[in-house]
């Protein structure tokens, strides 16, 4: 385990590690002086729109560019064959896995602009550039895209059927990944010997990410240097260059990322998008910036989805209901490219989040990653984690119910005990540091879980039913990768943390601040951040994962100490003393030099100012700056976790779900800003209740997306969330410098299972024993009177028809 560091001590007290300091660009933001992707513009720059697909499948017989390229203002029509042509690569193609047969998943190819057939409503085929956006949209209407029609598959399932259409010839059955984990004879025993087993079929419904920002982007090429430049919002500036490397056919030093400020993402803008190259190669042919925006209801279509699961869950338990083994099979639904979808979240991501905080001895999870004719599926708030958490906790509610145990009791039997830990899980994980026991006891406290039949009995009386649930959940965070952690002396007097997260939403600048503060001595009013330039970067994750603070804070610590060391030689001859003689302490001050025993020193600003003056001539081998660029190793896994209980009223007369009370206890490890902590916590949770709720992407048969704009798609909004209550029970992680565990995607993880859980609860009158989200007034309503007409239980299928529960 690492030893941390006590963060607690330094910098100045209001600014110190652990306080609610706000945000340092709120200021900007708010006079509306932040500068987002499409507010930027450069002198002499042209327009670009996309011609996309209005079929979800089929071929393409030829592209009639003819009457676009003579219309006002268009300088250049291209489709996927001019970009073949001029030398460009292919999309890339994301992470590689092994099939279950230990052969390679198939990834393939993807031209920048699809040649061959087209695989979603959306799927892009040419390009169209003008002198004005308004010319390159009517010119783009001009375009005339032949296609024969194809049948097209939407659903992973169907797709995986003999006989489906495929959406690429070369991938057999659609599959992209047939993925297995676990000791299927092991866990087939334990389920043969099950006192009792539960199993449910649960849909984990599609929603689109809708961050505030569209996409947008500025393509621009130097024919000097040869080198490219794109302005835009991503997650990550460093990945980002790596990923065009492939579709510009460059090596990343004539490459160039820029990004400012970036209006959410939620994991969505961390992939490389068709258009990127697009407007990069036409912004090389025409000698001029090429620019690039996203309308929303464009978006709807080109950008990333997320989750779209089905799964078969079963769990055996023995009779006192204690936990013998989990089994998980089913399908992911991938999408229809690989660029911008991942196969992560239905098959390793279920497999570490599935255990949650229970003592679990076997796990087998068993998913086909399936190739569908629709937009691709890629990260959304928690990629896999919120999904399987809200998979056990769905399982240990209904076995609580079947087995006729309280559902607080059930999970007591089966959590990991404080005393267990180092705790090594059937996932292959090993939790370092937790008290899920008391985090259990915190959240029913703090959530009056005895009052309930009081309140319960209130909400009859209104006509209303009422529910509670329990969603106790745990992440793993993203994996570990280097981060960089540089520190620049400014000539202005400032100093620059430079590092490769990157801040769509988070407010990253205030708590690296502060751990800076804590390291130096630093005021916090003199610390700037730089994430946004890859050409500053020497090593970069990106943010995602709910890792940021873990990794950047980090590199951070590590850098300070290095800052430190070269102070020391620098303090040393400045102060005529020996090194070994020179202290770093931090008074109130601030960070300051000192000989040993004596009251002879000099603060780090001062230092820094002399060296930034000439004032003090070094010999050689002592630094002449006390600026450092530091590359940390990323700290491994953490496992952000906490319970939550929500409360519902349900009008069983309309099937109107309202969630009427939120309490939550979090163990975030050390909290370095708990103001923007529990922000995070309340976007998540809200996140939660829409796709619990409200958000669905739905398709026809045709493969014709039905819900392609607000209109047809139902985001949450103020009314639809109660006031939170936040509380906190840290246990510091062990396995990095600051003892932080990530805190950016519990939200989702704690409301899909607590918010289902309660609704399910408030209808267990009629015996429904299960929902699937979005639970819609609609599906609601016809689950209730489906019930009445037939007393035994029955649960509500994803498109609304009744379906027998298992056992009946």
């Amino acid at each position: 385990m690492i030893a941390q560091v006590d963060l607690t001590q330094f910098a100045e007290e209001k600014y110190a590690v652990g306080q609610p300091v706000p945000r340092k660009e709120d200021p900007v933001l708010l006079r509306g002086e932040g500068r987002y992707a499409d507010d930027l513009n450069l002198s002499g720059q042209a327009h670009a729109v996309m011609v996309r697909s209005n079929a979800a499948h089929g071929i393409i017989r030829s592209i009639d560019t003819s009457a676009a390229k003579d219309m006002p203002g268009v300088l250049a029509v291209l489709t996927g064959q001019d970009l073949i042509d001029a030398g460009l690569g292919n999309m890339p193609s994301g992470m590689s896995f092994k099939m279950r047969d230990g052969t390679d998943m198939p990834k393939p190819t993807q031209p920048i602009l699809t040649t061959d057939k087209v695989r979603f409503v959306g799927d892009p085929v040419a390009i169209v550039v003008a002198e004005t956006a308004k010319q390159a949209k009517d010119a783009a209407e001009s375009v005339f895209v032949d296609i024969d029609g194809l049948p097209a598959v939407t659903d992973a399932a169907q797709a995986a059927a003999p006989g489906a259409p495929l959406v690429h010839d070369a991938t057999a059955g659609n599959v992209i990944l047939d993925f297995h984990h676990g000791d299927t004879q092991a866990v087939a025993d334990a389920f043969a010997k099950a006192a009792h087993v539960t199993r449910l079929s649960i849909r984990n419904s599609r929603v689109v990410a809708c961050p505030m920002e569209p996409r947008s982007a500025i393509g621009d090429f130097d024919p000097d240097s040869e080198r490219w430049t794109l302005r835009l919002g991503c997650q990550g500036v460093f990945n980002m260059r790596q990923l065009l490397t492939g579709p510009l056919k460059a090596p990343v030093e004539k490459i160039r990322v820029l990004t400012g400020n970036v209006g959410g993402s939620f994991g969505m803008k961390a992939s490389c998008y068709p258009e990127y190259p697009a407007i990069l190669y036409a912004a090389r042919l025409l000698g001029r910036p090429v620019k690039w925006t996203d309308e929303r209801g464009e978006s709807f279509l080109s950008d990333s989805h997320g989750r779209d699961h089905d799964m078969e869950q079963e769990i055996a338990l023995d009779a006192d209901g204690r936990i013998l083994a989990l089994r998980v099979t089913g399908y992911g639904n991938i999408g229809a490219y690989l660029s911008n979808g991942t196969v992560l979240q239905p098959t390793g991501n279920i497999v570490r989040n599935t255990i949650g905080v229970y003592a679990t001895p076997l796990q087998e999870v068993s998913a086909k990653a399936m190739f569908t004719n629709t937009s691709p599926v890629g990260p959304y708030r928690g990629a896999g984690r919120p999904e399987g958490n809200y998979y056990i906790e769905r399982l240990l509610d209904t076995a609580a119910r079947e087995m006729g145990i309280d559902p607080t009791d059930i999970r007591r039997r089966n959590h990991i005990r404080p005393d267990a830990f180092p705790y090594k899980t059937p996932a292959g994980t090993t939790y370092d540091s937790g008290d899920f026991p008391t985090i259990l006891e915190k959240a029913l406290a703090l959530a009056d879980w005895n009052g309930f039949p009081a309140r319960k009995k209130e909400s009859a009386e209104r006509g209303k039913l009422r529910g509670r649930g329990i969603g106790q959940y745990l992440e793993v965070t993203g994996p570990p990768a280097p981060e960089m952690g540089g520190i620049r002396f400014e000539a202005d007097g400032t100093v620059t943390i430079i590092t490769g997260t990157l801040d769509y939403g988070q407010g990253h600048a205030s708590p690296f601040a502060q751990v800076l503060a804590s390291r130096l001595g630093i005021p916090f009013e003199k610390i700037n951040l730089l994430q946004g330039d890859s050409d500053e970067l020497l090593a970069g994750g990106g943010t995602g994962g709910s890792k940021s603070l873990m990794a950047s804070g980090t590199a951070i610590v590590e850098g300070a100490e290095l800052v430190r060391e070269k102070g020391r030689k620098i303090a040393a001859h400045v102060l005529e003393a020996a090194e070994a003689d020179i202290e770093f302490e931090i008074i109130r001050g601030g960070g300051q030099f000192r000989i040993a025993g004596t009251d002879r020193a000099i603060g780090i600003m001062e230092l820094a100012a002399m060296l930034r003056s000439g004032a003090v001539t070094l010999p050689e081998g002592v630094p002449q700056t006390l600026s450092v660029s530091h590359v940390a190793e990323g700290p491994p896994f953490a496992y952000p976790n906490g319970c939550h209980i929500a409360e519902v009223e349900v009008d069983p007369e309309t099937g109107v779900t309202e969630v009427v009370r939120y309490h939550m206890v979090n163990d975030f490890g050390v909290i370095v800003n708990p103001l923007l902590v529990e922000g995070q916590a309340h976007g998540g949770i809200v996140q939660g209740i829409g796709q619990a709720l409200l958000e669905h992407v739905v398709y026809d048969e045709s493969g014709q997306p039905m819900t392609g704009s607000y209109m047809d798609y139902a985001l949450p909004r103020a009314n639809d969330a109660p006031f939170f209550t936040f509380a906190s029970h840290p246990v510091p992680a062990r396995t990095n410098l600051l003892g932080s565990k990530g805190c950016g995607e519990a939200g989702c993880a704690g409301a899909l299972p607590s918010v289902m859980n309660a609704l399910v609860d408030a209808l267990s009158v009629y015996g429904i024993k299960h929902i699937d989200m979005p639970a819609t007034p609609l599906r609601v309503w016809e689950a209730i009177h489906a019930s009445r007409w037939d007393p035994r239980p029955a649960f509500v299928a994803p498109c609304g028809e009744r379906r027998r529960s298992p056992g009946h």
